[in-house]
């Protein structure tokens, strides 16, 4: 009378096993990206000079231009897990769901290289 519902000892377990890394990944960057936005807020709020002048001389600074360039790294890493995710969850034909990660990829690094290119050009 019991149905075979493949649930129990016998049932098979797929997936990429990324859970708790990548949700734990994607807490870290978040807060990384809120304490980049408190400190650019605060910036804002207790400067004085709001010309290009005065934000150039904010990012000329390299203990800035160090903390923007780890903070776009968590959110390049925080966007790829977040596609990644996308791509695997709902698109089901592996040739399709590939290009599109490695169309993803490439994308992001090439986003990362403009972004550090950008702030230590200040």
């Amino acid at each position: 009378m019991a149905k075979n519902n493949n649930v129990g000892p016998k049932r098979l377990v797929v997936g990429a096993g990324y859970g708790m890394r990548d949700w734990l990944a994607q807490r870290v960057t978040a807060v990384m990206m809120v304490l980049y936005t408190a400190i650019l807020l605060i910036a804002f709020l207790t400067g004085q000079n709001f010309s290009y002048e005065g934000w150039a001389g904010l990012f000329a600074q390299q203990w800035f231009k160090l903390i923007t360039v780890v903070t776009l790294a968590g959110l390049f890493y925080h966007a790829w897990v977040g596609m990644r995710d996308i791509w695997m969850d709902y698109v089901k034909a592996v040739g399709l769901r590939l290009t599109l990660q490695m169309a993803t990829i490439l994308w992001l690094v090439a986003c990362a290289a403009w972004s550090v290119q950008i702030i230590w050009s200040v």
